[in-house]
């Protein structure tokens, strides 16, 4: 069977283990969403960055595409009528480093240097072009080797004849590229299969790095696209997971706290022993009691067993107590009456039935509505025996709720006496019908032992009050011989009949040499509960 300390340690471990599972996944959840919620906002930085570029750039360019039409006129006129409008334009959009009008291949008006003679193909060799381009390349007029956006509108079929517009590129870096540590480490530009890279310039390839991972958007209106370089939102998230380690954990210790608390009831012997009895796990056993003078069995006490399913066999002498402490003995004590009268049927009449009965139950009256609910409706022809342990006090027992049970015909007994808190004015404020002598003295006959002077001593005592004496613990017929010979005649114990269920009560009373004795003229001794 289980002891207290073990089951109680069982249930200790229990609500630890749920405790630290509650705290772990607490602990995870928060973590993972902080991780998860972190991601995401990075990825929307990201994201946000890269589109603010684009947006830029797209700002840049769009007044370039609206003003094409007025500058792609001026193809053709001489540079000197030309010039003085396109520089005009050039100052009016900021961004331009200049406008170049392009005739027949031949660069003849420059914004900056007026009137030339250049073949385009030579400044720029993907010049001249039939379809309007947009291309990284570097300059060769003005800052010759620095890296510029051009700009190329033809006009005529054949593409010889066109407007080239050059953007300082290295002028708007600042503006569009600039990184955003930790989160970007580098923006670039590309246009077609050339990069641009502020500090770097104009590239054919961009640096690939494994541990920055390129994000790219493209713009819905030019053919460039905007690269973000990035450890990435997932790497970023990882990196900034321990500054939320605080957090979590002091949210997961609140919560195991809450857990902790909140299994208590649910996860205690209290809580064990509430579902016992709502599932009706406990079983009523009874142990014969036997008149030595015509060795006939004339009662039995109740006792009361546990096969928890989920614990095995509890030993009352776990459980009684705990329940006690907890406020659960009156339950029992309701559930143990109503399944022996639910029983009755096999005791003989005029059997003497002894029910355990905390001090408790019989404040208020408690025990004396339960006794009108459950054994005086069924009317037994049974004798009640009401036994009071002695492991409470029995200072505040309602002596009224006595006498009424005594004028009902119910039977007082005081289970253990001397062993608990005993007082001989309880003798007289009780008046019992009964004293049960405890097995330990009982065990204590035949031995020097100061338990068997304290024996003598309580039969003395119940003889002089003329007290019923019954003995619990017999096991030995030395035992019993010595209590005959000091006129104790009721004797209950494993020399006679150990605890039995109920069913087995009817064949085990058969298997006497006797039926139990008919009520005469000597009325029958009586006998209680454990």
């Amino acid at each position: 069977m289980q002891t207290a300390q073990r089951i109680i340690v069982n249930y200790q471990r229990k609500r630890f283990l749920v405790s630290a599972i509650v705290a772990l996944v607490t602990l995870s959840l928060t973590l993972g969403i902080r991780f998860i919620s972190q991601r995401s906002l990075n990825q929307e930085r990201i994201h946000e960055a890269a589109t603010q570029a684009v947006s830029t750039l797209d700002k840049i360019l769009l007044p370039l595409e609206d003003g094409r039409e007025e500058i792609i006129r001026l193809v053709g006129l001489p540079c000197d009528e030309a010039q003085p409008l396109i520089r005009k334009k050039t100052a009016v959009l900021q961004t331009v480093r200049s406008i170049a009008l392009v005739k027949s291949g031949i660069l003849y008006c420059s914004s900056i240097f007026g009137t030339r003679d250049t073949p385009v193909n030579q400044l720029q060799p993907a010049l001249p072009a039939s379809e309007a381009r947009l291309l990284l390349s570097t300059d060769q007029s003005l800052l010759k080797g620095s890296p510029i956006m051009l700009q190329w509108y033809p006009v005529s079929a054949d593409g010889e004849d066109g407007v080239m517009e050059s953007i300082n590129i290295e002028l708007l870096s600042s503006l569009i590229l600039s990184p955003r540590a930790p989160l970007i480490s580098a923006l670039s530009l590309t246009l077609g299969d050339r990069h641009y890279i502020e500090g770097l310039g104009v590239v054919d390839r961009l640096p690939e790095d494994p541990d920055h991972p390129f994000y790219r958007l493209a713009s819905a209106h030019f053919p460039f696209t905007i690269n973000v370089s990035t450890p990435g939102a997932t790497a970023l998230a990882l990196r900034d997971l321990p500054s939320q380690l605080p957090l979590a954990l002091i949210l997961s210790s609140l919560l195991a706290w809450i857990a902790w608390l909140a299994t208590a009831g649910r996860m205690s012997f209290t809580w064990e022993i509430n579902l016992g009895i709502a599932a009706r796990e406990f079983e009523v056993f009874c142990q014969p009691i036997l008149n030595t003078r015509n060795n006939e069995c004339t009662g039995v006490e109740i006792l009361l067993r546990w096969n928890n399913p989920r614990q095995g066999w509890i030993s009352p002498d776990v459980f009684i107590p705990i329940a006690e402490d907890h406020n659960l003995i009156i339950p029992l004590t309701r559930y143990v009456i109503a399944e022996t009268v639910r029983n009755l049927a096999v005791f003989p009449a005029e059997f003497h039935i002894g029910i355990n009965v905390a001090a408790s139950h019989l404040r208020r009256g408690i025990l004396l509505k339960d006794l009108n609910h459950y054994w005086f409706s069924a009317h037994p022809s049974q004798q009640l025996v009401v036994e009071l342990t002695e492991r409470a006090a029995l200072d505040d027992v309602d002596y009224r709720l006595v006498r009424e049970l005594h004028h009902k015909g119910v039977k007082l007994a005081i289970d253990d006496f001397g062993t608990g808190n005993s007082s001989l004015s309880w003798l007289e404020k009780l008046r019992p019908d009964v004293l049960k002598i405890d097995k330990s003295f009982t065990g204590a006959i035949g031995t020097d032992a100061v338990n068997s002077t304290v024996t003598d001593i309580i039969i003395a005592l119940g003889q002089r009050l003329r007290i019923e004496l019954v003995a619990e613990g017999v096991e030995t017929e030395q035992q019993a011989t010595y209590l005959r010979q000091n006129n104790v005649l009721l004797l209950q114990g494993y020399l006679y009949a150990r605890p039995m269920p109920l069913a087995e009560l009817p064949k085990w009373l058969a298997e006497r040499s006797s039926p139990p004795a008919q009520h005469d003229r000597h009325p029958n001794p009586i006998m209680p509960l454990r």
